[in-house]
């Protein structure tokens, strides 16, 4: 007997942040091919901006053979009504599949949790939470960006860390060392924060220096002090100890063993931790 074989056609997945996007195409075979594009955030970015950048960085490196069947982009600023700008240009340029714009942060819930309700953290550059009933956002503490909030994330880290070394709650050993190795005076940083853009990457900068000393005890009690504020004004408020805190980004991954001790302070349990999000996105839309 003759069988017949349906071709499914292929997904594109996008993670984007402010300054890149990583896509994921994901062929019909199941064959992953990895591109990356300047980042889209419709919420600061204009429209002649994202447009550009999908037409002439994302649609060249496609290949020109394969069928999508739907788009899934997942970014920072993607809420309404910002995201449907996002959406209408992709529809434009990539007409005939199903194309669905969600916040970053639905993104690295579905990524930690897939299915199944839990609580879902980005822990990077900034910090954001929510609790996730396995399908949306039930419950989200606003991170409030990093000169009122996003405790726990890089560019708090290096606040904190620049605050105990100029005001000698550090040691004066580690003033030095920090001194010596950025080179930078008080007047420096004070430029950097308060005059220059990207403040919140250059804070995050001393992340690097943070984790090279993060045995000496003042560091790793900064360290401690910082996640258990992220938990305590963002985490707690879900009421939901019980669950565990699935984490994604760059700090997430490499101040794991701090947030866990950090959690337990809080009675609290670390779950799945990732750097990046995208290729469990990938698993969450394949298993739908």
């Amino acid at each position: 007997m003759r069988r017949f074989f349906v071709m499914r056609k292929a997904l594109l997945i996008a993670d984007s942040g402010s300054t890149k996007t990583d896509w994921l195409l994901v062929a019909p075979d199941g064959t992953r091919t990895e591109i990356h594009t300047d980042g889209i955030n419709p919420a600061r970015d204009t429209r002649v901006y994202i447009y550009n950048v999908l037409c002439s960085q994302l649609l060249t490196q496609l290949p020109k053979t394969i069928a999508l069947q739907a788009v899934y982009f997942y970014g920072a600023g993607c809420l309404e009504p910002f995201s449907q700008t996002v959406r209408s240009i992709i529809q434009e340029l990539l007409p005939g599949c199903t194309v669905e714009v969600e916040s970053d942060l639905l993104g690295a819930a579905r990524a930690l949790c897939g299915h199944e309700p839990g609580i879902a953290c980005i822990m990077g550059t900034g910090s954001n939470s929510c609790l996730y009933n396995g399908k949306e956002i039930v419950a989200h503490t606003p991170p409030l960006g990093y000169i009122l909030g996003d405790e726990g994330s890089g560019s708090f880290l290096g606040k904190t860390l620049l605050n105990g070394l100029f005001k000698g709650v550090l040691p004066e050993a580690l003033k030095q060392d920090f001194c010596e190795s950025y080179n930078m005076t008080l007047s420096d940083i004070i430029e950097h924060v308060y005059r220059q853009p990207s403040a919140n990457a250059f804070l995050a900068s001393f992340v690097p220096f943070i984790a090279e000393r993060r045995d000496i005890p003042e560091i790793h009690d900064m360290l401690l002090w910082a996640f258990q504020q992220f938990i305590a004004r963002n985490i707690v408020i879900y009421g939901h100890k019980e669950m565990p805190l699935h984490c994604v980004g760059g700090i997430a991954h490499h101040f794991s063993q701090e947030i866990t001790e950090a959690a337990a302070s809080y009675g609290m349990q670390i779950g799945r931790i990732l750097r990046r999000p995208i290729e469990d996105i990938v698993q969450y839309h394949i298993k739908q």
